[in-house]
């Protein structure tokens, strides 16, 4: 295995990388350039990552050779193009659904694109969208009658 010669610099810049990176997967292929430019051996380092040694290796080999550092499996394209994708985002941001299948029936009635709700779902996560479960309200809520009950109770209290 190859060693690798990396400038303070360098250093400095993949750690900065590592702090700012959310992806565990980019994370894990920066320690492990790192460890092997401290000189760790490839079991070492597959030992401490918790990760195959081929891993570790293809990992060391991609940064030396390509100076790839994130993984290339990027997901599948978008079924909505970007004009849909942002008049679906507008349309959402104006408009409140209770269900994700209520969505998917829009997204099919306005661009005859039919989604999954775990698909949906990850759409919506992928675009900052969240669900808060609302507040609940009792069926035959009469607020008079709460009132009134209210002020039994506590003469009877």
């Amino acid at each position: 295995m190859k060693n690798i010669n990396l400038t303070t610099e360098q250093k400095a810049d993949l750690e900065a990388l590592h702090d700012v990176s959310s992806d565990g997967r980019v994370r894990d292929r920066i320690k492990a350039v790192l460890l092997r430019s401290e000189g760790w051996s490839t079991a070492m380092i597959a030992q401490a990552l918790r990760l195959h040694e081929t891993s570790t290796v293809r990992h060391i080999d991609d940064f030396i050779s390509k100076d790839k550092l994130a993984p290339e499996n990027g997901g599948s394209q978008s079924y909505l193009s970007q004009i849909q994708t942002d008049e679906v985002v507008a349309h959402l941001m104006l408009n409140t659904y209770r269900c994700t299948y209520e969505i998917i029936e829009y997204i099919w009635k306005t661009h005859e694109v039919r989604f999954y709700i775990s698909g949906l779902n990850k759409w919506l996560h992928q675009h900052n969208f969240s669900y808060k479960y609302p507040n609940g309200e009792p069926h035959k809520f009469d607020e008079e009658k709460q009132v009134d009950f209210i002020d039994k109770y506590t003469e009877l209290k």
